[in-house]
């Protein structure tokens, strides 16, 4: 009878769990951007590394933000960088891809105009 139970839990919890993963989601790195890059030059490599990211398993349906402040008090951050997935399943499958990917050598790129010490992976929900 517990093997049964245990059995019939597992489809439960996946149905349930389901909705959570479905949901989009956004890696937001905090970025201080290097004295001598302009926002034409983030501009141009993000734009590099989201044609990369398309060639990759999870990243087809990547879209890559960079926000500017308008009005308001940072800290160190100068900008910030947003990836965003439609699902977390999505996120995993382009991360584990990531070493030795194309997007992968943008890196070095990347962190010749910019420093993004700082993420955090955050579930996007629309609200309606």
């Amino acid at each position: 009878m517990k093997k049964v139970m245990r059995l019939m839990l597992v489809p439960i919890l996946m149905i349930l769990t389901a909705p959570a993963y479905s949901d989009p989601v956004s890696m937001f790195l905090k970025c201080e951007q290097d004295d001598e890059a302009s926002r034409l030059d983030l501009e141009t490599v993000a734009s590099k590394m989201l044609k990369a990211a398309k060639g990759m398993k999870g990243g087809e349906k990547m879209e890559i933000y960079i926000n500017y402040p308008v009005v308001a008090h940072m800290g160190d951050t100068d900008f910030a960088l947003i990836l965003v997935f439609p699902s977390v399943t999505e996120w995993g499958v382009f991360m584990d891809g990531f070493e030795g990917s194309a997007m992968q050598k943008l890196n070095t790129e990347w962190d010749e105009l910019a420093a993004c010490p700082n993420s955090a992976l955050m579930k996007t929900k629309k609200i309606k």
